[in-house]
């Protein structure tokens, strides 16, 4: 018998339905008439008739028709909501998806999982992670990673039974580590932890990042050395399977003892309380979201509670999805400089000594000829980040740790994320240079005395503005990513009465880091629409053939500028070219040619000035009369 959850002034209830030739309208009636039996008043009404009302969908908001049938409307356990006409939108009631996030990946076909990846603990990447949060994996563990949970569980029982204190186990926590708690209240004292401490703020984390979320503290828990029994892990598992996320504010975090607060939200959704969200209910209550998945609730043994919310990994979930941005913005950065070289007639004779042999020009701005040193910085920075990232998303991050072979716990500091928070700093630190010289080529573009191109690239300058304002908006961003790369690391404030006396605030570092990312990727997206649009004035010459590819990519999306027109579109279907890395798509395989044909394989070369002499003709226009066909 199939049955429904609908959403009626702040409340859920469960609606079966045995005939499914039933209406939306006898839907609708039926859940009114439930609510009203749970309230004293009646809701406020006499009769069920006398309600009127209006259908929709929990995901995406869509209206019923009130005259479907359920059977041809709904699907088993679909999410709906009743509004009663003349009601305000419930407080309780959440959008099927999350709002203004920094950046949520294209939407996939969920349920179209083709892949498992197995964890460890010890082998995941970058790349698995971002890939997992893009719904791309499903999640199992290894046969050892299972052995190792249980011999680390065993451990815990055995504290248990002999009635041992240990801190967080029988104990209470932080200031309270000296407070021993008796074992019958031991589940009690997990619960409690979790309900505490979900105390976040904020818009919530995005169903991708939510979902990179679960799935690195899969892996931290698969290591073995938090003591959480294979169990609980395997319904973590699966409700990450089933893409049943948390409400997970992304504010709220210190970064010691570990994300403590986000965590703990992710943990209060496995326990069935609080906001779940998953592709078939949108936002919903936990429990319902579970339970239409055909999940129960995780039960909290002793220790468990603390084992899913101590450690680094709000922090280090969106510092991948950084360090995974901000190399795909890196690389393409190259290709973008290049073609600002072509339309503004520059040499590479700053990356190769064979250019500029006709012409008169012996130098450029730095902004151009420059480019290897400050690019190959941030590939620098970034390959560094990487590497600490790498680290710690394969660490064990909790306290205590439980150690099966020594049979024994010890309370460390592992949660700290003093290393990710410092890297993710360093990163917006080093990315931002992207931005910041992209920003002075788009000057140059845009000014005619620097450019020999109309003001502002478009014609009938003055009835048209042009570029005048999208430079603005790359100036904006930049200013904005000079407050943002202030180090979040260097600050500390005491917590927990003193017991916590220093922090890592690696939360912010993460969350401002990927902010300051995708300020380089639209400064970068403007610079690309404006050297295209460069190009236009110098027709019928032609670039090399990769760059001409780069630009009949962007006009596949936008067209030229002939007069003014709403911009702010073009500027996000360029930013979409870029983080969906299809600019590098079309320019690698030449990139890759020229490497195989000219560089051998021992010599050293600079990423930035190798992509520049693979792309650019080598030349000036209206100087090298060896190349008339060409820019």
């Amino acid at each position: 018998m199939p049955r429904y959850t609908v959403h009626v002034r702040g409340e859920w209830l469960a609606v079966p339905c045995q005939n499914c030739t039933n209406t939306i309208s006898w839907l609708g009636k039926e859940a009114v008439r439930r609510y009203m039996k749970n309230k004293p008043d009646n809701g406020g009404f006499t009769s069920v008739e006398e309600v009127k009302f209006y259908v929709r969908r929990c995901k995406g908001l869509g209206l019923l028709d009130l005259d479907d049938t359920v059977e041809d409307a709904l699907e088993d356990n679909e999410f709906v909501e009743v509004v009663i006409e003349g009601d305000i939108m419930s407080p309780d009631f959440i959008p099927s998806q999350p709002e203004g996030q920094l950046y949520i990946y294209p939407k996939l076909k969920y349920g179209s999982f083709v892949q498992y990846i197995s964890l460890d603990g010890n082998s995941l990447t970058t790349e698995d992670l971002v890939n997992l949060g893009k719904g791309l994996y499903k999640i199992k563990l290894t046969p050892e990673a299972e052995a190792k949970v249980k011999r680390s569980r065993e451990v815990i029982e055995r504290i248990v039974k002999e009635q041992t204190v240990v801190y967080g186990i029988t104990t209470g926590f932080g200031k309270f580590a000296r407070t021993v708690i008796p074992n019958s209240k031991l589940r009690e004292l997990q619960v409690n932890l979790v309900r505490s401490h979900s105390a976040g703020v904020g818009k919530p984390l995005s169903p991708e990042r939510s979902r990179m979320l679960l799935a690195l503290r899969i892996n931290v828990l698969a290591k073995g050395y938090s003591g959480i029994s294979l169990e609980t892990l395997q319904q973590v598992i699966e409700a990450f399977n089933a893409s049943c996320l948390p409400y997970i504010p992304e504010k709220g975090t210190v970064g010691a003892s570990g994300d403590l607060a986000p965590l703990s939200h992710l943990a209060l959704g496995l326990i069935g309380e609080g906001k779940m969200w998953s592709p078939k209910s949108g936002w919903a209550d936990a429990k319902y979201v579970l339970e239409a998945h055909g999940l129960k609730p995780i039960t909290l043994k002793p220790k468990e509670g603390l084992a899913l919310i101590n450690g680094t990994q709000m922090i280090t979930s969106l510092g991948c999805e950084a360090v995974e941005r901000a190399s795909a913005i890196a690389r393409q950065a190259d290709i973008v400089a290049a073609l600002t070289l072509e339309v503004l007639k520059g040499t590479t004779r700053a990356f190769d000594t064979e250019s500029h042999r006709f012409c008169d020009r012996v130098q450029d701005a730095y902004t151009m000829r420059c480019c290897p040193q400050v690019h190959g910085v941030v590939n620098d920075t970034i390959t560094f980040v990487k590497d600490i990232m790498m680290t710690e998303i394969n660490s064990a991050t909790d306290n205590p740790m439980v150690f099966a072979q020594r049979a024994e716990t010890i309370s460390g500091g592992n949660f700290h994320g003093e290393y990710p928070a410092k890297a993710l700093d360093y990163l917006a630190i080093g990315v931002h240079e992207l931005a910041a010289i992209s920003e002075r080529r788009i000057e140059r573009l845009c000014n005619p005395s620097l450019s020999e191109l109309p003001a502002f690239l478009v014609t009938e300058g003055g009835l048209n503005s042009g570029f005048m304002i999208a430079h603005c908006t790359a100036a904006a961003l930049v200013s904005e990513n000079k407050a943002l790369c202030h180090p979040s690391s260097v600050d500390s404030l005491s917590t927990s009465a003193a017991t916590e006396d220093h922090v890592s605030m690696g939360g912010w570092a993460a969350r401002k880091a990927l902010r300051v990312i995708e300020h380089v990727e639209q400064v970068l997206a403007i610079e690309l629409l404006a050297a295209c649009q460069g190009i236009e004035f110098l027709r019928p010459l032609r670039t090399a053939t990769p760059l001409e590819k780069v630009y009949d990519l962007v006009r596949s999306v936008v067209r030229p500028w002939l007069k003014d027109r709403f911009m702010a579109p073009d500027i996000e279907a360029a930013h979409r070219l870029l983080v969906e890395q299809k600019v590098w798509e079309v320019a690698e395989p030449y990139i890759e040619k020229y490497r195989r044909e000219h560089i051998p394989e021992s010599r050293p070369v600079s990423p930035t000035a190798f992509t520049v002499r693979s792309l650019a003709v080598n030349t000036c226009v209206g100087h090298d009369h060896s190349h008339q066909d060409e820019l």
